[in-house]
């Protein structure tokens, strides 16, 4: 197992439970899993549906989520494929007919699809391994999330008795989980509780007094990173999207009464990277399988515990740090109540005003947030406070010497002339070679690089708690520049003290699971992360589909020069080792020689092998040369290997470089589409793939872009 798990998704070591579930699985027997969103729920029918032989079905209700994990399976060269609502009637035969083959290993069904004509016979075709349900709770009237079409899975499991059935939720409570056991028939399985507790999450609830203004301070706080808020109504979240928007922060808005094509638009521009705000209905939620999530607030009340742990455990899925913000009111309440007495069932009614009423109690405790949550699910959680929310970290903020810092900042506000925002200061602070800086000659100034050992949010803390204390202030105009007060050149001229309350970010720092504390570089971070992006584009799939932020803090913080050593970082498994280490070992290069940066010995655990042979000469490359020589498609090499067309086409990339390309004069553009496109490759200035995608106003794929470039 240790090994099917380093190859395909390289780790070197399972998480709490899975080895367990992942043995009882494969014994055969039906199992019931609930564990965190986060805690590696879908490894557990994964890894068996590699290690036994036939087709393992996933039953999920979430579309977005299905895409996602189908193109990380794919990028991990797993053979996985969907039938749901988002693909053709003719791409669903060739599924069913891949399937029926054979050549898939794992595949994603919607529910509703189960009962659709002539889907019975096909499930007859199946050699099935393994039924996996996602999203279990909403078999259940008593879960948040109930779904009449999951009552018809019990047909499922009779009709493919042979199969092993694994259920699994995030979110269920101990009624709901006797629900899921009789609704499924699986009265005799193996139930496996993982504790609810989502430690890297910190939980706050804030007044709702001002809370637009509140909101906006908060996103910019966490500029450049993926945040999710939700709001009550569709109105409300088109409305926070546009202010936000207005106010610099671009954000889309996201609900079911938006056009499918917009709403599936807006999901892929946020998962990879276009868009850093969604707004979207509490009611609906997204199912995004997005990990980097930094940050979920809910500017509205939620109805439910369990639909508010749901939606907070979209952050910090990589396991990093997330922060989750609930802004309270007591008008939230009463807008809940007003809607819960239009319920006309008794029972259902009293039902939903006792979940609200647990909602409230979690809002309004002085205890802590993380215990109150736990207890609900029926945790036995040891320890009463957790150091991570509000009501925790809550004692008299004691304020501490900044004197050096504040000065440095004053005077690099004054150096530049008063001229800059936040941004730009903290560039020539930290001696940033960006071009601009440059241009203005503020290389020069005398506290160029005087923090650069300070990160980026480090400072901005500092000159937040400056403006507070009225040391600096903001121009508030269309371009907001900070200015030094009297008060601030008072400090300066007379050497005063400064004090200031001590910073909540000190350091960006990640654990291992030896618990050993790696402090990584953050230029070097930001250079991967460009790198990442670039290459998501170019294969059009979600850049955490590439590499998770974790992995890039590794290849930050031990700064590889080999395969060998880029083989045991966390995330790294056999197939983007082939595919992407070269090109991230190259750009880890450039930042160890600009910075005098040092590498440093990447603890050894599970081993993947590596050959001599140079990426560009690799089996998987061959093996995609000899198809080409056949004179197949892009899309029927794509099927015969298992992998994605993006992989395809990056294939045709390597091998170009490696001027070991054969005649591929089938797979070019008509000469219509060819002319385009190459025109507008010569009118860029900036060639990237998503500028001239863009450019081209989003007329071809990026596929379709990178094939053309080809032949370029």
């Amino acid at each position: 197992m240790l090994k099917l798990l380093k190859t395909h998704f390289g780790y070197d070591s399972f998480r709490p439970l899975q080895k367990e579930i992942i043995d009882t699985v494969l014994s055969g027997q039906d199992t019931l899993v609930l564990m965190p969103t986060g805690g590696g729920k879908s490894l557990c029918f994964q890894l068996p549906a590699l290690a036994l032989p036939g087709l393992a079905l996933v039953i999920s209700p979430l579309i977005a989520l299905m895409k996602d994990q189908v193109d990380t399976l794919c990028a991990n060269g797993i053979s996985a494929a969907l039938i749901n609502s988002s693909i053709t009637p003719k791409e669903q035969a060739q599924v069913m007919q891949r399937a029926s083959a054979g050549d898939l290993k794992i595949l994603y069904l919607a529910p509703e699809r189960l009962g659709s004509y002539g889907f019975s016979e096909f499930l007859d075709s199946l050699n099935v391994s393994l039924i996996a349900i996602d999203e279990a709770h909403c078999i259940s009237e008593w879960g948040h999330d109930f779904r009449p079409e999951y009552r018809n899975l019990w047909h499922l499991r009779k009709k493919l008795s042979k199969a092993p059935v694994i259920a699994l939720t995030a979110t269920a409570t101990p009624r709901v989980r006797r629900d899921i056991l009789s609704q499924l028939g699986m009265e005799q399985a193996s139930v496996f509780v993982s504790s609810f507790n989502r430690a890297n999450l910190h939980y706050s609830v804030r007044a709702k007094y001002q809370a637009f203004d509140q909101l906006v301070e908060l996103l910019q706080s966490h500029k450049d990173e993926s945040i999710i808020v939700y709001c009550f109504s569709r109105k409300n979240t088109e409305e926070t999207a546009k202010k936000l928007t207005q106010a610099g922060l671009p954000a889309l808005p996201y609900h079911a009464g938006l056009n499918k094509d917009v709403r599936q638009q807006t999901q892929e521009r946020f998962i990879r990277d276009e868009v850093p705000i969604i707004v979207a209905t509490i009611a609906f939620g997204m199912g995004i399988d997005k990990p980097d999530v930094r940050l979920v607030v809910h500017l509205d009340l939620p109805k439910t515990i369990e639909s508010y742990y749901q939606e907070t455990g979209r952050t910090g899925r990589d396991g990093l740090p997330g922060e989750c913000i609930l802004f309270y009111s007591y008008a939230d309440r009463r807008k809940h109540e007003f809607f819960i007495n239009q319920i006309e069932e008794p029972d259902e009614r009293a039902q939903a005003m006792r979940k609200l009423e647990d909602m409230i109690i979690y809002c309004q405790t002085p205890a802590c947030r993380r215990f109150c949550l736990l207890t609900y699910f029926g945790e036995d959680h040891q320890a009463t406070t957790c150091d991570a929310c509000d009501n925790c970290l809550n004692p008299p903020v004691e304020y501490v010497d900044a004197t050096e810092i504040s000065q440095k900042i004053l005077s690099a506000v004054l150096r530049t002339g008063e001229r800059f925002g936040m941004a730009h200061v903290c560039d020539v602070l930290r001696g940033s070679k960006k071009k601009r800086v440059i241009e203005l000659g503020h290389h020069q100034l005398s506290v160029f690089g005087i923090a650069k050992n300070l990160p980026i949010p480090a400072l901005r803390e500092y000159i937040e708690g400056l403006k507070k204390l009225s040391y600096l202030q903001q121009n508030l105009g269309e371009y907001p520049t900070l200015q030094v007060t009297i008060k601030g050149k008072q400090a300066l001229i007379k050497n005063e003290s400064i004090l200031l309350p001590p910073l909540t970010v000190i350091k960006k720092v990640l654990t291992r699971p030896s618990g050993t504390t790696l402090e990584y570089n953050l230029e070097t971070f930001e250079k991967l992360r460009a790198l990442r992006k670039q290459i998501a584009d170019q294969q059009n799939v979600p850049p955490f589909v590439i590499f998770g932020d974790k992995t890039l803090h590794e290849m930050a913080y031990y700064l590889p020069s080999t395969l060998e050593a880029f083989s045991h970082l966390f995330g790294v498994g056999k197939q983007k080792l082939e595919a992407f280490g070269q090109q991230f070992i190259d750009c880890i290069a450039i930042q160890t020689a600009e910075q005098n940066l040092k590498e440093k010995p990447v603890p050894r655990k599970a081993s993947l092998s590596i050959t001599n042979s140079p990426p560009q000469t690799s089996s998987t490359l061959n093996e995609t040369k000899e198809l080409l020589e056949q004179k197949l498609s892009i899309k029927e090499i794509a099927k015969q290997r298992g992998l994605s067309p993006g992989t395809i086409i990056q294939h045709l990339e390597k091998l170009l470089q490696a001027d070991e390309l054969p005649d591929i004069t089938h797979l070019k553009p008509k000469d219509k589409d060819f002319q385009k496109i190459q025109k507008a490759f010569n009118k860029s200035k900036n060639k990237t793939l998503t500028a001239i995608f863009k450019q081209l106003d989003e007329e071809y794929s990026y596929d379709e872009l990178r094939l053309a470039r080809i032949f370029l």
